[in-house]
């Protein structure tokens, strides 16, 4: 049986509602999405919180007064959870780059950070895509990528939401040493130019190199069953040796109509979208399946 179009809302929804905010998924879910993805980092106290940023991120964060943060942005991983708490992060700065970039989100004032137990209790049915932000070049701005893993398993059983998840991470050593320990949960393995040129660093070891160049050649050899490329550096060439390595292909962050078509034109498995609303009726048009939506 074909599997259905693995549509995923990229932080929720980001081009219509606050990042990795639990306001923003209960909407995005509403539009009708196969998976949200998120990114988790780690407080002082290991407590999974839900960012993309190693630190407080100054476009998206407000004190308990309402002041926007400036000056230093203090690192994730040397807050605990509770002082995480304080923040409103649902609303973008206005005039910032950031704001140009996503005019059309809704702020929800009031949304705070939440944590990965929180996400995955939203709802019994919502699938996520889990990031590891770790980063191998910076590898003090967050606890070791091998605890960051083991800790998203060990939330998802608390939760009874293994199934649920698909982990995947740019440092592939966090994924790779809970893929040793957990064989039964689903794994990606996200590339992009940046990481690809530097491989032996962000891959922990291997390279393209060794696999003749290819890049879906040395993620089939990690296990699992799913590449994530950004989109602009996948090929119809390079999606088709993945498929002939058994993978599916899931890029990202795709936001475009014309960039959608295209790729579904390839025959992509999925797309990772600040802009699932656009990605629903490019779907849609292919005739390809899509999960309910509750605002259709």
């Amino acid at each position: 049986m074909t599997q259905p179009f693995d549509l995923q809302g990229h932080r929720g929804a980001r081009g219509l509602f606050a990042e990795n905010t639990l306001e923003g998924f209960r909407r995005t879910l509403a539009l009708g999405v196969a998976a949200i993805e998120i990114d988790v980092a780690m407080t002082a106290d290991n407590v999974l919180v839900l960012s993309h940023d190693p630190a407080l991120n100054p476009d998206i964060t407000r004190d308990a007064g309402g002041r926007w943060l400036d000056g230093q942005r203090p690192l994730i991983r040397t807050l605990p959870a509770a002082a995480l708490a304080i923040y409103d992060v649902g609303r973008i700065r206005p005039a910032s780059a950031y704001a140009a970039l996503y005019p059309e989100q809704a702020p929800i004032d009031g949304a705070r950070i939440p944590t990965f137990a929180e996400a995955l209790r939203l709802d019994p049915a919502a699938r996520f895509t889990v990031e590891i932000k770790s980063f191998p070049d910076h590898p003090a701005w967050t606890a070791a990528p091998e605890a960051m893993a083991e800790a998203v398993a060990a939330v998802a059983d608390a939760a009874g939401a293994a199934s649920r998840i698909v982990v995947q991470s740019f440092d592939w050593r966090g994924p790779r040493h809970l893929r040793r320990l957990r064989s039964d949960l689903a794994y990606a393995w996200l590339t992009s130019a940046q990481t690809v040129a530097a491989a032996r660093l962000w891959w922990g070891g291997p390279a393209p190199e060794d696999f003749g160049g290819s890049v879906p050649r040395a993620v089939a050899a990690e296990g699992g069953s799913i590449w994530a490329p950004a989109f602009a550096d996948l090929t119809q060439a390079s999606l088709a040796e993945a498929h002939g390595l058994g993978l599916r292909v899931v890029p990202w962050t795709v936001n475009l109509p014309e960039d959608m078509r295209r790729l579904l034109r390839w025959g992509v498995d999925g797309m990772i979208t600040d802009r699932p609303d656009l990605a629903r009726r490019c779907v849609a048009e292919a005739g390809l399946g899509l999960p309910p939506s509750k605002v259709d």
